[in-house]
């Protein structure tokens, strides 16, 4: 079984913010690749349709959690010029992390989670993915 979590994020970015929303998510990049448990962070913006997709990987649901401790005020940040649309979840998180992620489709944001069925990778954790609170 595969411990690892897959999170797609999709935001409408405000609109007039979106300069302001890029250099948000770019402060929000730097914190996260020094300090951050994610194996991988990729946002795509589609300028056109002022929408955002956060692309992240990680190691377990102990690096999310973490990740959702240390970044806060980066994610506060960003979502001062966007608003979740969706969240699409896939792997086998643990409750505390469903929990966090249920949270947000109390604000009609849509949620889907898919459990992992098959499959491998190749990234390694760094030593970050292990720290503890």
């Amino acid at each position: 079984m595969s411990e690892s979590i897959l999170l797609i994020n999709t935001m409408q970015i405000h609109q007039g913010e979106l300069e302001d929303f890029q250099e948000s998510v770019k402060r929000s990049i730097e914190f996260v690749e020094t300090n951050g448990p994610q194996l991988l962070v990729e946002v795509y913006v589609d300028e056109e349709n002022m929408q955002a997709y956060s692309v992240q990987f990680y190691p377990d649901s102990e690096a999310m959690l973490f990740h959702w401790q240390i970044s806060d005020p980066y994610i506060r940040d960003v979502m001062q010029h966007s608003t979740v649309k969706r969240l699409d979840i896939y792997g086998q998180p643990n409750h505390a992390v469903m929990e966090g992620i249920r949270s947000f489709s109390k604000n009609g944001i849509i949620v889907s989670a898919t459990l992992h069925f098959a499959g491998f990778h190749r990234f390694q954790p760094n030593k970050l993915s292990r720290r503890s609170s």
